[in-house]
């Protein structure tokens, strides 16, 4: 009876044969031999994500109806190359800029020559290898990355005028108040590479807590080519559609030129920022959209807490003088994301379709603005502005407040936004 049950639903499956195409096809997309997905020729291990819920956040999430940040005023466009952190001096001069191209460069004034290279943070840096200009936030930049740098974030110490720079590829590093060739302090902790310094900030006893985003990516793909360029994938894409939590919060400590892991198993963490009292610090971790608590100080000393979930993906966070904190994110998510993050397995298949990845998030219906929120110490929203139409800015990573204007910077785009405040 068994053998002729069997019999009778294999033909069944023969008398079916788009059931046969169908499952042939999602075999070949699985399988996807000739690496033609977005996530093509990598070890690919989408995993659940710790993510609060899609309906959760935006029934408690303040919009913006006027969409202020759209008032913000484009400047310096085309004159800086993707300045994702925005710094300013011990005696207010700037803004310093990271840029795309592995410098780190200083605005000195209209009537003084505008944009000077204030550091670079390699002997590999020269113009002919990494200066290209407006190209320097595209794929053409993209090979050479690794060898020019990529400066993220940014924090002058008051105290010595000193710049540190966390540097996607070459870790933590220090350049003097006079710029130049930046110094590494911290390549390795415990024995292992830092693949992915992202930001930092500087602790009033000099320690300096900076997030390495992952232990198995670093911030662009290893392997370049027209094909890979062309399907628009760089390594922190990974990070975030595999929802891998390796990433670390470290602390260097001068005093023994060392490093230390103080988190561990973050998703994707990204900005930090010390509290005004510097009892504690915030981090970001991206790719579950929220803002975390890591005690300094007190009897909670050494725990983590939820701060606020976000409709969005944040980058970094910065402090305002009265000890609010801005934070950048991309916005948003959609329930259709929400259904791929929940369900690993379906992340595997979907992103192993032979489309560019600009495809697939359109697919999802991800359409991608900027909102920058403040919040207090409590995480409770104290304003939110928004620019659904990107008029001032499509992406943002960070918001510096100072002297009744934000600075917004971007890590993706040639410009500086900046719009008065309050």
């Amino acid at each position: 009876m068994g053998k002729k049950s069997k019999v009778l639903k294999d033909e069944v499956f023969l008398q079916h044969p788009y059931l046969i195409l169908l499952t042939l096809t999602m075999g070949f997309i699985i399988m996807d031999p000739f690496d033609l997905s977005p996530v093509g020729g990598h070890d690919f291990r989408p995993v659940k994500n710790d993510i609060a819920s899609y309906q959760e956040v935006m029934e408690n999430w303040h919009g913006d109806n006027l969409s202020r940040l759209g008032l913000g005023v484009p400047e310096f466009v085309d004159q800086v190359y993707g300045p994702e952190s925005l710094e300013f001096d011990v005696v207010g001069q700037g803004p310093y800029a990271g840029l795309a191209d592995g410098r780190v460069v200083r605005w000195m004034g209209e009537n003084n020559g505008g944009w000077e290279t204030f550091a670079t943070v390699t002997r590999n840096w020269s113009e002919k290898l990494c200066a290209r200009g407006v190209d320097s936030t595209t794929s053409k930049q993209w090979k050479h990355e690794p060898r020019c740098g990529r400066p993220l974030g940014l924090r002058f110490d008051k105290e010595s005028g000193e710049l540190y720079i966390a540097d996607s590829y070459y870790g933590l590093m220090v350049v003097g108040p006079e710029g130049g060739l930046a110094t590494p302090l911290a390549t390795h902790v415990e024995g292992k590479p830092i693949l992915f310094a992202n930001d930092l900030d500087i602790h009033k006893n000099g320690s300096i807590f900076f997030t390495d985003t992952s232990k198995r990516y670093n911030r662009v793909m290893a392997v370049s080519g027209k094909l890979r360029e062309m399907f628009d994938c760089r390594n922190h894409f990974f990070i975030m559609l595999e929802g891998e939590s390796t990433g670390r919060l470290l602390r260097y400590d001068p005093p023994t030129r060392t490093a230390h892991v103080i988190l561990e198993g973050l998703a994707f963490p990204n900005g930090v920022q010390i509290s005004k009292d510097q009892s504690f610090l915030l981090y970001t971790e991206t790719t579950n959209c929220r803002v975390m608590k890591y005690w300094l100080e007190g009897p909670r000393s050494g725990t983590t807490e939820l701060v606020a979930d976000l409709p969005g993906f944040p980058d970094n966070v910065r402090l305002n003088e009265k000890g609010q904190f801005w934070v950048a994110i991309d916005c948003c998510r959609t329930r259709a994301q929400e259904v791929l993050v929940h369900n690993p397995w379906l992340r595997n298949i979907y992103f192993r379709l032979p489309f560019p990845m600009r495809y697939l998030a359109k697919m999802m219906g991800t359409k991608m603005y900027s909102v920058i929120s403040l919040f207090d110490e409590k995480g409770e929203i104290v304003d939110v502005l928004e620019d659904k139409k990107g008029v001032a800015m499509k992406l943002v990573s960070e918001v510096r407040e100072t002297k009744g204007k934000l600075w917004i910077g971007t890590v993706a785009h040639n410009q500086i936004a900046t719009l008065p405040y309050p």
